[in-house]
């Protein structure tokens, strides 16, 4: 495949959304970029990523039939990237999700091309952008702060801290975009 995937990780709160909906209105006329639209298994409300919903029963259907290019399990749902990304890497456009962190292992096997964008941001900014959305409690929002995951990234992940104002850490994400639709 002549295009680029890549893989938008952290943890949440860390505003991974944010700097790829930033991105994409930035480069909105660009049409050497897809950003993946995910399946998950939630049903889309004003607190969340904008996404695709399905019950578990249709996307276990989805899945057996095809329809994904990776699926996984998180936090009690589960995720799929639609296979349809597979036409705009051959297409050689920049193709961008959000994935998880776990999946790199598989996503680098299937897609070796891959450039990893890992997103970090302060434990107290992660903390009121996960409660301002409102579909948590207290305790687990604390969890998902103490939770520690092995990143399983490599070594040349490119790191953006998205812990201030979003258009300084969206413009470092425009400019890798740019740089990678050059190459």
């Amino acid at each position: 495949m002549k295009g680029s995937f890549v893989a938008v990780v952290g943890p949440s709160g860390v505003g991974k959304d944010s700097l790829i909906g930033f991105a994409s209105a930035r480069l909105a006329e660009a049409d050497w970029l897809r950003v993946v639209r995910r399946v998950v298994t939630r049903q889309a409300d004003g607190g969340s990523e904008d996404h695709d919903s399905l019950d578990l029963a249709g996307f276990a259907a989805a899945e057996r039939a095809g329809a994904f290019a990776l699926t996984w399990e998180a936090h009690g749902l589960r995720y799929g990237l639609p296979i349809a990304l597979e036409d705009d890497l051959r297409a050689g456009r920049v193709v961008v999700a959000n994935l998880s962190r776990a999946m790199i292992p598989t996503l680098l096997e299937r897609y070796p091309g891959t450039v990893v964008v890992a997103v970090s941001a302060d434990p107290k900014v992660i903390e009121r952008r996960l409660a301002g959305r409102g579909r948590e409690t207290a305790g687990s929002i604390q969890r998902r702060l103490d939770r520690q995951v092995s990143d399983h990234l490599p070594a040349n992940t490119v790191r953006i801290d998205n812990s201030g104002d979003l258009e300084q850490a969206g413009l470092q994400f425009v400019q890798l975009l740019n740089d990678i639709s050059r190459a």
